[in-house]
């Protein structure tokens, strides 16, 4: 269910209602939604993305991607990560839209601040900053104020699956466009198997065939202004990728902007 790996609470949630086979396609291979390990997700009828579009854009080698928001600050989602604290075993790939590349720029996690209010996916609060060992001479993301900014529709990417039965994540950065769903529209999607969605602190978007999967976890929702890219959303989670009637859930960058600020000077 979560975009990493999917949450232990969330699964069992979805128990009920699902197929064993239904729930795995959100499982991905890292946690859960809810409180496991994280989900990872893939971007779904998405295209290659050309070199230097996103330079912006970094992989997690736990399996999340993220963003460089400052020269040596990545945010990612909260569920993939273990909590706050020192921590220099999460290496970060950067530079690159092929992970392959012997372009790539490398880096380690110093250590990590999480939302204090996280509880798993699907409760909010689904953010994490992650300080690396050095400055990264590459542009910074910036992050949405709200308003006109979330108005779809918004780009999706990542280096996930790209679809639930695929058997590996890929090595090539994928992207694509998806429309905005409205919060009504999408809590009343994910009433219908358990799921209470934080209307205020998270943002849906996605369609039928479209939309992200395991190993997106922790990635951008963005769009663009004028010649900026703005950051609106982390992935979190969702039920299956790309289903009808099942939209991706995005931590609603704006809701936390003021923290994520406070904490980035914390780090670097």
């Amino acid at each position: 269910m979560v975009r990493k790996v999917a949450s232990l609470v969330v699964l069992g949630v979805l128990a009920s209602v699902l197929t064993s086979s239904q729930i795995a396609a959100r499982a991905g291979d890292a946690a859960s939604p809810t409180g496991g390990a994280p989900p990872l997700r893939e971007v779904v009828g998405g295209d290659l993305a050309p070199t230097g579009r996103f330079p912006w854009m970094v992989r997690l080698s736990m399996g999340c991607g993220g963003t460089l928001t400052a020269p040596r600050v990545v945010l990612t989602a909260g569920h993939c990560v273990g909590g706050t604290g020192e921590d220099d075993t999460i290496g970060v790939v950067a530079g690159v839209t092929d992970l392959k590349s012997t372009e790539a720029i490398e880096a380690r996690s110093v250590s990590v601040i999480r939302a204090e209010g996280f509880r798993g996916e699907t409760h909010g609060d689904d953010w994490a900053l992650i300080e690396l060992d050095r400055d990264l001479d590459l542009p910074t993301l910036e992050l949405s104020r709200g308003g006109y900014d979330e108005k779809g529709p918004v780009t999706v990417l990542g280096w996930g699956k790209t679809s639930e039965k695929a058997l590996r994540q890929e090595k090539r950065l994928r992207f694509a466009s998806v429309p905005v769903v409205a919060d009504e529209e999408c809590a009343k999607a994910y009433d219908k198997v358990g799921v209470d969605l934080v209307k205020d602190e998270s943002i849906c978007a996605g369609k039928r065939g479209v939309d992200t999967c395991q190993g997106d976890s922790g990635g951008p929702m963005v769009r663009k202004a004028g010649d900026r890219w703005i950051q609106i959303g982390i992935v979190s989670w969702g039920l299956g990728c790309a289903r009808k009637g099942y939209p991706g859930v995005y931590t609603q960058v704006s809701a936390f902007r003021a923290e994520i600020r406070t904490a980035t000077r914390k780090l670097s």
